[in-house]
Formats: structure tokens, sequence, C-alpha cells
């Protein structure tokens, strides 16, 4: 593929891009894969200069754009070599006509924007939420330690006791080290989260919102296998992928139980006022996320957002219930939103007088309200809030 023709290939990707943001449609990195799987003349060269230029371009624009065209057209305003590249030629993008739609700029629609503001995340802050992520692992302690472990490649310990960076484009899961579950994909912010459960080997652990398990696996490590873990998610397809996770990283004590979504108690009635600790690691906005998924923020309504913060109220007021006196909970979101962290600790704690908010002394981290927050600008993490409340004897 020519320069042009790339241009052209990352207008198409971005249409599908913008269409699938509108409806809620499956993500860029998928439409990616797929736009290419059905142009097998392309090469590698080419997958990754129209992917760089599809990702550039959705990180410029703060509104979701018109058009993938108005959309790279964003970008061609500040690179005239880009903007060279609309010559109209074969395969290229037609010369570009004065007056025509250009998407506006910005970190996000008007509107989160306006949200991240309030939250204290403005300017550099917030701009680094449109970064390019690193690549972090998990050391499992399970089977080595951070000091024994031998990559294929040079890594830097994080600020997570386990954690490690790797180069940008390392193949992990290719990796024996990865296949022999030494080492785990997880975001250093994930890990700290971890930590701040505290698990020790011998309690009632309870991860709520457990997913697909990566943070199970963690807990799984830090309890040494001694102990009851309990994975809980509304979602059967994420769920069933914690056992194979589990067994390649030798978890033996992470037990799955399938929720049905409103109906979280009936299915714990065992567990009430029994567990130690119980992780809710809630579904929320993922505005801590965007490095990775940049177009998440393009699908993100008001509404929706009123509707994780309901959701996010009624999950810590299910946790609250299993916790024995005495025990903690810990409260989890990947956003960076006060609606979705330090406000629903205060509204928490004011409707449950037996409970009270815990300080945490993690290795990262700042204070937010009753708990701390992680962010890409301050400690190079994914954005996360982070509580820990416990129940009063």
């Amino acid at each position: 593929m020519t320069p042009a023709a790339r241009v052209q290939a990352a207008i198409e990707v971005l249409d599908l891009v913008i269409a699938a943001a509108r409806d809620n449609g499956p993500p860029a990195d998928r439409i990616v894969s797929e736009w290419f799987r059905s142009r097998r003349f392309a090469g590698s060269g080419d997958r990754r200069a129209v992917r760089e230029l599809a990702y550039r371009a959705i990180r410029s624009c703060g509104e979701v754009p018109e058009s993938g065209r108005a959309a790279m057209l964003r970008v061609a305003n500040d690179d005239p070599v880009l903007a060279a590249l609309f010559d109209g030629s074969r395969h290229a993008p037609a010369p570009i006509e004065p007056g025509e739609p250009v998407a506006e700029p910005g970190v996000a629609p008007r509107w989160l924007e306006s949200e991240l503001a309030a939250s204290g995340i403005a300017g550099s802050d917030a701009a680094a939420l449109l970064t390019r992520a690193p690549l972090d692992i998990r050391v499992n302690r399970l089977k080595t330690v951070r000091e024994d472990l031998v990559l294929p490649v040079a890594a830097e310990p994080t600020s997570a006791p386990d954690g490690l960076r790797l180069p940008a484009g390392a193949q992990v899961e290719q990796w024996d080290a990865y296949r022999g579950g030494l080492v785990e994909v997880q975001d250093t912010g994930s890990q700290i989260a971890c930590l701040a459960v505290g698990a020790q080997a011998g309690e009632a652990v309870i991860d709520l919102c457990a997913g697909a398990g990566g943070k199970t696996l963690a807990l799984a490590a830090a309890m040494a296998n001694r102990g009851t873990l309990i994975a809980c998610d509304t979602d059967r397809a994420r769920l069933s992928k914690l056992p194979e996770r589990a067994a390649r990283a030798g978890a033996t004590i992470a037990e799955t139980l399938l929720l049905d979504p409103g109906r979280e108690n009936e299915a714990l009635v065992a567990w009430q006022g029994r567990a130690d600790a119980v992780l809710v690691d809630a579904p929320c906005s993922g505005t801590g996320t965007w490095r990775r998924n940049p177009e998440a923020r393009w699908r993100l309504s008001e509404s929706q957002l009123a509707g994780y913060s309901a959701l996010q109220a009624r999950l810590l007021d299910v946790a609250a219930g299993l916790v024995h006196r005495g025990g903690r909970l810990v409260y989890v979101t990947c956003s960076l939103l006060d609606r979705e962290g330090a406000a629903q600790i205060e509204a928490f704690l004011s409707r449950r007088n037996d409970w009270r908010a815990d300080p945490l002394e993690l290795p990262a981290g700042t204070a937010r309200g009753g708990g701390i927050r992680l962010s890409p600008a301050q400690d190079g993490t994914d954005g996360f809030f982070i509580a820990r409340l416990a129940r009063i004897c």
C-alpha cells in the first residue's frame, strides 16, 4: 500500500469505528482486525501503519466525528505531510476542499470533559488519559517471585511488588513463562487495587464482580492458596474463562458462582455476614482505561453514567451484607469521575452508620475523598478509585 492508500484505509476503518460507537457495536480493536481479515493483500507494515493512523485520529477528536474523513482531517490540520497525501490519486483520499467538515479536537465530548474537570481531572491530567498504555505483567507468587523470573526481554519493576513493565509489543502470550502460569498480564494499577484487599491465607474472600478473574488470581496468590475464594459475576461468558486461567496459574482455591442481575443476594444467602473481605470491582464508565480503548469515550452517555452510579450503590449494599463485623469491603472502579468514586463512598457511609472508611497505605496514588486515586499522569497506571471500608464491631 502507498502512504496515501494507508490514509484512505484508515478513513474507512474510522467510518466503521464511529458507526459502532453510535450504535453500541464492536470495539475498535476488533473492527481493525476484521477489516484486515478480508484484505489479505495488506502486509504487516500496512496493518501497523493503518492502525496507528486510525488510533491517532481517534485520540485527536473530542466529540464523535461526523465521519472518518472528518476525523482524519483533524490530524491533517496539524500535519502538513499527512495533508499532502489527500491528493486524489489511485486509492488515495480526495483532495481537501475549503470548508469541509473537520472533527472537533478535545479529550472527550464536552459534557464528559466537564465531569472530569469537576472531578479534578483537567489539563495535562486529562490529556494523559489518551496517551498509549504500557504493557504490565504480574509475577505469580504461587509459582515464582519477581527476583527469580527470567524473561525473553528486559523488564522494569513497577510500584506494585509483583509488577513488571515490558517493552511495547512484547508477545507475552507466546512465552513459556505465560503458558506455564508464571506471569499474568495485569496493569500495575489493577495490581495495587488487589493489594488494598489485604487478603490473607485462611480467610474467606469474595470477588463480587470478578469478570474473567484477573483480580481473583491475584487474590489467590496473596492468600497462598489457603482459604476460601469465591469469584462471582453475572456474565457467564466472562466468568467461564476463569477455570482455565486458574488452572494455568495454579490457583486451586478459586471457585466460581454465577449470579442473576438484581438477585445477587439469593445466590449468596449462605455467605451473609460471613466473609472476611469482599472486593467490589464495580462496572463503571471506564474513564481510567481510555489509553487502551480511546473510542470508549464516544460510547458513554449521561444516562449510562447515571445507570452505572445506581448499580455501584446497589452493589455496595449487596457486598456490605456479606461482611462479618470487623471485616472489610474494598470498592474499586477504573474511573476518575467522583460520581463513581469519592461520592459513592460518601453516600454509602451516610446511609450505613456501622461502617467507616479505613486509611490506605498503597505504593502509589493520591488521597481522594474516602479513598485514593491512581491516574496515568500521576502514577503511570490506568485510572482507578480505590476505597477500603471496615464494618464496625
